[in-house]
């Protein structure tokens, strides 16, 4: 059951950002800054955390979790270190992900040959 419940949820994440994409001109870079911030309200209204109980991993998968790593870790460090926490926060959380991104992203070009 659990696995079901994770990829309806996930797949509902990933149909809503289909729909933007096919119904409106919105461009890939807008759906996922929607999906991002829509996350980042999400935590920040206290719902990310219940949907993470009930779906697992269709719910820490999508991008919409990016958002919410992002409010978590600048709630986190603004309890502990006042409004300079806010920022560092934001970068102590999500910094494994990002730097991920780059050092790939790097290496996939070091090794691919761009077309176009």
């Amino acid at each position: 059951m659990l696995f079901l419940t994770a990829f309806v949820v996930g797949g509902l994440i990933c149909v809503i950002g289909q729909l933007l994409l096919d119904l409106t001109t919105l461009t890939p870079a807008h759906v996922m800054t929607i999906l991002v911030v829509g996350g980042a309200v999400l935590d920040g209204l206290g719902w990310y955390d219940p949907l993470i109980k009930f779906a697992g991993a269709g719910a820490t998968v999508p991008i919409t979790s990016f958002g919410n790593a992002l409010v978590h870790g600048a709630m986190a460090e603004a309890q502990q270190y006042g409004i300079i926490g806010l920022i560092t926060g934001i970068f102590e959380v999500t910094s494994a992900g990002i730097s991920a991104a780059i050092i790939f992203g790097f290496l996939t070009a070091l090794f691919a040959r761009a077309r176009g």
